[in-house]
């Protein structure tokens, strides 16, 4: 699975693992901050949410365009990543701003992650990509993208965890606890507009917390800025976090030098490039335009993650996990298991008989701290709504190597699906995963049922139907975007390389916008079945799309 794939690739991969656990960790709570500093409604924090992760993008649509004409890719991402740490450090400096000015500290600051972001991200990946134009490792080029791609989702697993630590701690030095109930009616109560209902339901939860001291006012003021000032602290994660990747950038940079194409060297390598005529490159971009068009959908149901199912995980599903639900909640369990995983082809896959027991004995040691775990975690567990995020990681971390071996075994056989295919199905998969959120659904209140008294349902779901959500969805995830991200690499002509990719992350920056429409029609009175199944409808008619364009798609690639 590791062998036969250059250097550099596992150098870029490591620096963008630091710089992804930073994003996620401030992503885990973004919507769940704006709701709670400033009482934005689901739908507001919903438009922010979405308009932050559409430029942040669409930006790689400049990055790439920079790249290719003016900085090359090295120093275009150099620049991305200090342009994300000062948009970082803003948001963490803003929690001791009020009012305007924490509003305009924080837009600033998302604009400059969004900018940083777009000269780092795309360029980045157009790097892992240069690696394998090498004739000796261009059969590995999907399998190197899925293995970047697993790199990337070690650190975004790790995020919600610390995002959940981080806020605990902080909420801790103040005497309070979180509750999903109490930010929402605070707001309503100092607002004026707080029904007898919810100020009832108000009372009974700030008695319950040891820092109340009877009055309420106060207690409602202190919830707010306690908890803001935890979710900031969560922020400055990225900060040291993008430390970390532009140190492993530089330290291992010998690696990939040869791929940091500058300026004054591309017109050289560029005589070395065999041209392509007007119509191949006029194929290769509509081939290319075509899958854009159809992954706007994919990103619009796959990025409800930090926002309808967040809410969904707040506001529908229990607070408290049991039975062997408890130790999916434990982050290094989870990487013990993912571990035991690779153990477990090692076992199989290794050449060596010292391999094979090395393997082994991994494995062993996997099982035996994933049981130890669990018979040392709590009978029950409380839940935090950000932390079903790191299940999505956790899978793609997890079962990339069954994806791996999968789709290896079927191209010795001749038998493995195109790239198109692959997004085609990815699709189909996705309408799958929502297929699993309706159904978890049926029976429970609207969310504008529940916006009087606090927002939290009384009938609460098991956490295991967001958690099997998740495991679906990654699934199409796999099949979508490391394959997606390796079509670009491959099929964009010479000349564009760093246009293209940054187009497919303008395509998903659509998407991102997009998941605002959701949240737009989350508290207007549809039942929660209907809005998941807005999302079954998109996916599966751009499955169909797909495949109606397949044979064009599959002659764009065969070209290559």
């Amino acid at each position: 699975m590791f062998k036969g794939h250059p250097k550099g690739l596992y150098a870029l991969a490591l620096a963008n693992t630091g710089e992804r656990f930073g994003y996620y960790t401030m992503l885990a709570i973004f919507v769940l901050f704006l709701q709670a500093k400033f009482g934005l409604t689901a739908q507001t924090a919903g438009q922010f949410y979405g308009i932050f992760l559409a430029a942040v993008y669409f930006m790689p649509i400049l990055g790439g365009y920079i790249a290719d004409k003016f900085w090359g890719f090295g120093k275009t991402v150099v620049t991305g990543i200090m342009v994300m740490f000062a948009g970082y450090l803003l948001l963490f400096t803003q929690k001791d701003a009020t009012g305007g000015m924490a509003f305009t500290m924080m837009i600033i600051a998302l604009l400059c992650i969004a900018i940083g972001t777009g000269l780092f991200k795309g360029n980045l990946q157009v790097m892992v990509g240069n690696l394998y134009d090498d004739a000796k490792y261009a059969a590995k080029r999907d399998g190197g993208f899925s293995l970047f791609y697993m790199a990337i989702n070690i650190g975004s697993m790790f995020a919600p965890t610390t995002a959940t630590a981080v806020t605990n701690m902080f909420l801790g030095k103040s005497g309070l606890t979180y509750d999903a109930n109490i930010p929402s009616l605070a707001h309503q109560f100092i607002d004026g507009t707080i029904t007898a209902d919810g100020m009832t339901r108000l009372e009974g939860l700030a008695s319950a917390q040891s820092s109340f001291g009877g009055d309420m006012t106060a207690f409602c003021q202190n919830y707010i800025d306690s908890l803001s000032v935890a979710y900031s602290y969560g922020f400055g994660i990225a900060c040291i976090s993008l430390i970390l990747s532009i140190a492993i950038y530089f330290g291992f940079r010998k690696s990939f030098k040869h791929v940091d194409v500058r300026k004054g060297e591309q017109a050289a390598k560029e005589e070395k490039v065999v041209e392509l005529t007007p119509k191949q490159t006029k194929e290769r971009v509509v081939a290319l335009c075509l899958v854009f068009a159809v992954v706007i959908f994919f990103w619009m149901a796959f990025q409800q993650a930090g926002l309808t199912l967040t809410y969904f995980a707040r506001d529908y599903t229990a607070s408290v996990a049991t039975g062997w639900t408890r130790i999916g909640f434990d982050v290094f369990t989870l990487a013990m298991i993912a571990v035991g995983v690779y153990a477990l082809f090692g076992v199989f896959q290794s050449d060596t008989k010292r391999g094979k027991t090395l393997s082994g004995l991994l494995l062993a040691a996997c099982v035996a701290g994933v049981w130890y775990k669990a018979a040392h975690v709590a009978e029950q567990v409380n839940l935090l709504p950000q932390i079903f995020q790191h299940f999505n990681p956790f899978f793609v971390v997890a079962l990339t190597p069954v994806s791996m071996a999968l789709f290896g075994a079927l191209a010795k056989k001749g038998k493995e699906p195109s790239a198109p295919r692959k997004i085609a199905l990815g699709m189909l998969v996705a309408a799958l995963g929502y297929c699993v959120m309706a159904a978890a659904s049926f029976g429970l209140p609207s969310p504008k049922e529940l916006s009087a008294t606090g927002g939290v349902s009384h009938i609460l779901v098991s956490p295991n139907w967001l958690i099997s959500t998740y495991l679906v969805l990654t699934f199409g995830e796999l099949l979508l975007s490391p394959m997606g991200i390796s079509f670009v690499s491959k099929v964009a002509p010479p000349k564009l390389k760093g246009l293209m990719m940054g187009l497919w992350f303008g395509a998903t920056a659509i998407g991102n916008y997009l998941t605002s429409v959701i949240s737009s029609i989350w508290n207007t009175g549809l039942s929660l079945v209907m809005i998941w199944g807005v999302l079954i409808i998109l996916c599966v008619i751009s499955a169909v799309f797909m495949f109606s364009m397949m044979k064009r798609l599959d002659n764009a690639t065969s070209e290559c």
